[in-house]
């Protein structure tokens, strides 16, 4: 598997839906965005996007990994050379959102981010459908955030 940064425009859309069910809410922040890839045989396996704040701080919109491919470390290997490659542009502090419950927490929970803020109702007043892990609808999100100069150094 091989890890790199890919332009916008050759970001698979259907991968991107895996972790995202709003064509919408992809198209508000995949332009401009920086998209790092897991590619397998010139085949994107993975990806994430992420989206400069400002000149310390990003944002990660999308982190998806083909569902077949799931469980094998490819997201967490493709999260920290996201990482690391934010953190050689400078960027300081890095930002996400993601449900109060469920197997995406707990990822990046393993990766050192810890808990900002909750954004209550932010699934339901933000998507047309209910999210639905587990037979639990997700409702709130949590924002979470990784200071960088602690994982560049790991």
């Amino acid at each position: 598997m091989m890890y790199v940064q890919i332009p916008e425009t050759d970001v698979p859309f259907s991968l991107l839906l895996e972790a995202d069910p709003s064509e919408k809410h992809i198209n508000s922040y995949l332009p401009g965005s920086r998209c790092f890839a897991a590619i397998d045989f010139g085949h994107i396996k993975g990806i994430c996007v992420a989206k400069e704040i400002n000149t310390s701080t990003a944002e990660i919109f999308n982190i998806s990994v083909s569902p077949k491919l799931q469980k094998q470390g490819i997201g967490s290997k493709l999260l920290k050379f996201s990482l690391l490659e934010l953190a050689s542009k400078g960027i300081q502090h890095v930002e996400l959102g993601t449900g109060t419950f469920g197997y995406q927490l707990e990822f990046y929970q393993r990766q050192g981010f810890r808990v900002e803020s909750i954004v209550k109702d932010h699934f339901l007043d933000n998507y047309d459908k209910p999210i639905m892990e587990n037979g639990i609808q997700h409702k709130d999100m949590l924002r979470l955030y990784i200071n960088l100069d602690h994982t560049v150094n790991k």
